[in-house]
C-alpha cells in the first residue's frame, strides 16, 4: 500500500543499494561476488562486476522506496 503523498521518506536501504540514471532506470549491483570467487570464470566474474538493471516487474515497487529519486 503506497503512502500518503503527504509524507514520504526515502527507504535509505534501498537508497544505498539503487543508482537511478539519467533516463529513469534502476540500476543494482549483481550478486554472487563476494565469496568462493576462485571457483568461478573470469568472464563469469567480469559480468558479476557490472551493475545489472532492476528487473520490470519490481520497478515500480522500488521507485515507492525511493520517493525523490
Amino acid at each position: 500500500m503506497p503512502r500518503s503523498i503527504a509524507r514520504r521518506k526515502t527507504k535509505k536501504a534501498a537508497a544505498k543499494r539503487l543508482k537511478v540514471t539519467g533516463t529513469g532506470k534502476l540500476m543494482r549491483r549483481k550478486p554472487g561476488l563476494r565469496h568462493l570467487a576462485s571457483s568461478k570464470s573470469s568472464k563469469r566474474k567480469r559480468k558479476l562486476g557490472k551493475d545489472g538493471q532492476v528487473h520490470e516487474t519490481m520497478v515500480d515497487r522500488m521507485k515507492e522506496l525511493l520517493p525523490f529519486a
